[in-house]
C-alpha cells in the first residue's frame, strides 16, 4: 500500500524527476572530470580547446541561459494549467502534472544547470588554472544543445497537449488502463451486514482512492468475522464517520479488539485529499463529463466539444461493458469482505445523466449519447440487465430532448436513433431466445 501510494504521488510530482536528473548530472560531471584522454584518441579531439577563462565564460553563459529558459518553461506550464482548468475542467490539472514529457524537459534543464554550475568549482581555480577537465566542459556544450532541443520539443508538445482532442484522448487512455485492471471477484448481490454489525470509524478525511479486500480477508478469516466497507472508491469520507462494518456469525459471539481492524483498514483502504485514477473508473469519465458540461454552459456554447467528449466516453463505456461491474466480495470459509462498487447501470445513470440534463436542448448531443448507448448495447448484447439499463437511458434522453428542444422537428433525429437502438435490443433478445430454444 505504501509503495502504491508513493508511486502515485511521485508520478504527479513535478520536481522529483528533475531533482534526480540534477544529482545524476553532478555524478556524471565528476566521473567525466576523472577521464584524461590520450593524444590521438577521439575523446582527445572532442575535448574543449580553450583557456580556463573561455571555459568559465562558457559555463557562466550556459548557467544563466538555462535559468532563464527554466523560468520561461514554468511560465508556459502555468498558462497551460490555467487554460485547461478554466476552459475544460479543474480535475485535469493532475493529468498535466503527470505528463512525462514535461518532467523530462525540466529534467534536461536541471541537469544542464547543475552540471554547468558545478563545473565552475573546478575550472580556472587552484594553483594551475589552465589544468582543468576539458572533456567535462565539452559535456556542458553537449547538454546545452540537448537543452535547445528540449525547448523546441517542449514548444511542440505544449501546443499539442492543450488541444481539446489531445486532452480527451489522454483521459480516455488512462481510463482504459484502469478498466483493464478491474477485478473479477464481483457478486451482484453481496452479503448484507446484520443488525449486530459494529461500525469502524475512519481515521482521516478525504477520498477513498484504493480498496484492497485481499489484505483484509486473512485477518477476517483468523478472527472469524466478516467486513463490509461502507464507502466506494471515489467517495468522500470524514474522520469519525463509519468506513466499515464488522460482524460475527451470531449476535452473541464476541468480536476481537476493534483497534486491530482499525489499523488494518487504515492500511488496506487508501484515503487521500484528492481523487486519483488508481482504482477509480469514474475519475476519467468524470473529467470528460466536466469537459462536456462546461462546453454546454451558456458562457461557452460549444456543443461540438461536448459531442467529442461523449464519443471518448463511448470508448470507455464500451470497455466497461465487457467487464463485470459491481460489489467486490472476497470469501474464505465463513468470512467475507465486501467492497461496494457501482454497477454498469449506475455508471450510465450518473455520468450520462449529467450530460443529458445539460445538453437536452441540443439534438446533436442527445444523438451522441444514444450512439454511446448503441455501442454499449452491441458489446453487452447478452447481458439483459445492462440492456435494460441502456434502453431506460435512451428513453430518458428522448424525453428530455422533447421537453427542452424548441423546434420539435429537431427531435426527429434523436427519436429515430432511439427507435433504432430499441429495435437492436429487441433483436438481441429474440436471437438469445431462439438459441435457448
Amino acid at each position: 500500500m505504501r509503495r502504491e501510494a508513493l508511486r502515485e504521488w511521485a508520478g504527479a510530482a513535478l520536481w522529483i524527476l528533475p531533482l534526480v536528473a540534477g544529482n545524476v548530472a553532478l555524478l556524471a560531471g565528476w566521473l567525466i572530470a576523472q577521464v584524461q584522454p590520450s593524444p590521438g584518441t577521439l575523446l582527445y579531439d572532442l575535448q574543449f580547446d580553450g583557456t580556463s577563462a573561455d571555459a568559465r565564460t562558457l559555463l557562466l553563459t550556459i548557467t544563466g541561459t538555462v535559468v532563464t529558459v527554466i523560468a520561461l518553461v514554468l511560465g508556459l506550464s502555468v498558462v497551460a494549467l490555467q487554460l485547461s482548468s478554466t476552459q475544460f475542467s479543474p480535475r485535469l490539472l493532475r493529468n498535466f502534472l503527470r505528463d512525462r514529457p514535461n518532467q523530462v524537459v525540466l529534467s534536461v534543464f536541471m541537469a544542464t544547470f547543475a552540471y554547468s554550475a558545478a563545473g565552475l568549482f573546478t575550472v580556472g581555480v587552484g594553483p594551475h588554472p589552465e589544468d582543468f577537465p576539458r572533456l567535462a566542459v565539452t559535456g556542458a556544450i553537449v547538454l546545452l544543445f540537448a537543452s535547445i532541443g528540449a525547448v523546441v520539443f517542449f514548444a511542440d508538445h505544449l501546443s499539442h497537449s492543450i488541444q481539446v482532442d489531445s486532452i480527451m484522448r489522454r483521459v480516455e487512455r488512462e481510463a482504459l488502463e484502469v478498466v483493464a485492471a478491474l477485478p473479477h471477484d464481483i457478486e451482484m448481490v453481496p452479503p448484507q451486514p446484520p443488525p449486530w454489525a459494529v461500525p469502524v470509524a475512519a481515521k482521516s478525511s478525504g477520498y477513498v482512492v484504493t480498496a484492497h479486500p485481499e489484505y483484509l480477508l486473512p485477518l477476517a478469516t483468523r478472527s472469524g468475522v466478516s467486513i463490509a466497507l461502507t464507502k466506494r472508491v471515489g467517495e468522500h469520507v470524514v474522520t469519525g464517520s463509519t468506513v466499515a462494518l464488522i460482524w460475527a456469525p451470531g449476535p452473541e459471539e464476541p468480536l476481537p479488539d476493534i483497534h486491530v481492524f482499525e489499523v488494518a483498514l487504515d492500511k488496506a483502504v487508501g484515503i487521500v485529499f484528492e481523487r486519483t485514477r488508481q482504482q477509480d473508473v469514474a475519475m476519467g469519465i468524470r473529467q470528460l463529463v466536466d469537459v462536456a458540461d462546461k462546453a454546454l454552459s451558456p458562457a461557452v456554447n460549444d456543443p461540438y466539444t461536448a459531442v467529442q467528449a461523449v464519443d471518448h466516453m463511448a470508448v470507455i463505456f464500451a470497455a466497461m461493458a465487457r467487464h463485470p461491474l459491481g460489489p467486490r466480495v472476497g470469501r474464505d470459509g465463513g468470512s467475507v469482505v465486501v467492497v461496494p462498487s457501482r454497477r454498469f447501470g449506475e455508471y450510465l445513470g450518473t455520468m450520462c445523466g449529467l450530460v443529458r440534463r445539460y445538453g437536452s436542448a441540443e439534438p446533436t448531443v442527445s444523438t451522441a449519447l444514444i450512439r454511446l448507448l448503441d455501442t454499449c448495447a452491441t458489446v453487452a448484447r447478452k447481458d439483459w440487465t445492462r440492456l435494460h439499463d441502456i434502453a431506460e437511458q435512451a428513453r430518458l434522453i428522448v424525453a428530455d430532448a422533447e421537453r427542452e428542444t424548441r423546434q420539435k422537428a429537431d427531435v426527429a433525429q434523436v427519436r429515430f436513433a432511439e427507435e433504432a437502438l430499441l429495435r437492436k435490443i429487441e433483436a438481441f433478445r429474440a436471437d438469445a431466445e431462439q438459441w435457448s430454444v
